[in-house]
């Protein structure tokens, strides 16, 4: 199995740093690898800590009298320099329960409302997002909003659109949108389920 020497932080950034790992490899060959991280230090490390608290939340929200309508939003991504389409998202701060978190980020981003509902552990389980480039992981909470949307609470580097989309629009947005990874397989139930949350039934 491939060895972990050393570790060295290379930045020192509030919400994400680079760290150098000095590896050698199962055939014994030694090398560098690069890991992006939530983390502020070494010691924080999933590497160091062998725990996945989650770093984030992703919210997987219905909208809605009829419960046709999911709330995604369009914001703007430098690493690709233009829009994609996601679920509301947002960090978990220190000492912070992820559901908590949901609510929170979901009244910040959209302005509405959001209850989530109890669900087996595993659906919510944190999960890794992209795992060889980093240790983030994310909590998906799932639930039901409601209220009027506001771009109020909204930080100034902020630049997103909220969208209510129906069936048809979800449709559309899959075939002709650049779309999360995370949101897109949830998108896929939402299609093709009349219950979207069917799925979380144990």
């Amino acid at each position: 199995m491939a060895t972990i020497n050393k570790i060295t932080q290379k930045t020192e950034n509030r919400f994400v740093n680079l760290y150098d790992l000095d590896v050698t490899h199962k055939s014994g060959r030694a090398s560098h690898y690069y890991v992006a991280s939530r983390a502020r230090t070494e010691a924080e490390l999933k590497i160091r800590t062998g725990e996945n608290h989650p770093d984030g939340v992703i919210i997987y929200s219905i909208y809605g009298p009829k419960k046709d309508k999911v709330v995604l939003i369009r914001q703007y991504r430098y690493p690709i320099g233009g829009f994609v389409y996601e679920f509301p998202a947002g960090l978990v701060e220190r000492g912070e329960n992820y559901r908590e978190a949901a609510i929170r980020e979901m009244h910040e981003e959209t302005g509405l409302t959001f209850k989530p509902i109890e669900v087996d552990n595993m659906f919510e389980e944190p999960r890794f997002t992209t795992v060889g480039m980093t240790d983030e992981s994310c909590a998906t909470v799932y639930g039901y909003s409601e209220g009027q949307i506001s771009d109020r609470f909204l930080e100034d580097s902020e630049e997103l659109e909220i969208v209510l989309a129906d069936r048809d629009e979800v449709r559309r947005i899959l075939k002709e949108e650049r779309v999360a990874i995370m949101c897109a397989y949830q998108l896929m139930h939402f299609l093709v389920d009349e219950d979207p949350f069917h799925f979380l039934e144990k």
